[in-house]
């Protein structure tokens, strides 16, 4: 774990609200010099706080409004099945997210999609032919509460 200031939160939560403020703007709401705002930014790159830097697209403007949670679960959990479902679960199409778990499922998979249809499609020519998939529980979210991607950095 890295030693972070509370000057090096306030980055972090900065950027994580506008990824693509100028180091100027960042440097004069969080009360730093430019040349130190841009220092401790680059230090938090370079150390991998900041994993990278991207642009977070509307899902319902670009057909993808509808999430599955989908539970998988395999014959075994035998590394190698393990390390082969891991590998193709990341070819398929509309994949977000992917966790191993403790408890009734090995795998959770968060799928975005357009419609019932969509995932159809999906589960049929993707999810149930995975190596070592013996079952598929998917769950349709009827609307989100609550969706970030900031991290609480208290």
């Amino acid at each position: 774990m890295i030693e972070l200031d509370t000057l090096d939160h306030a980055i972090l939560r900065a950027l994580q609200e506008d990824g693509r403020t100028t180091n100027a703007d960042l440097a004069d709401h969080i009360g730093l010099s430019a040349s130190a705002c841009h220092r401790r930014v680059r230090r938090l790159e370079t150390d991998g706080v900041i994993d990278r830097y991207t642009a977070l697209v509307n899902r319902q403007l670009v057909g993808r409004g509808v999430s599955v949670f989908v539970e998988i679960s395999l014959e075994s959990q035998r590394e190698d099945l393990l390390d082969d479902f891991e590998e193709a679960i990341q070819r398929v199409p509309h994949v977000m997210s992917c966790h191993l778990m403790a408890g009734n499922a090995d795998y959770l998979v968060h799928v975005t999609c357009g419609d019932v249809a969509d995932y159809e499609a999906i589960h049929r020519e993707h999810i149930a032919l995975l190596p070592g998939v013996t079952r598929v529980r998917s769950s349709f979210a009827i609307r989100t509460v609550s969706d970030t991607t900031a991290l609480d950095l208290g």
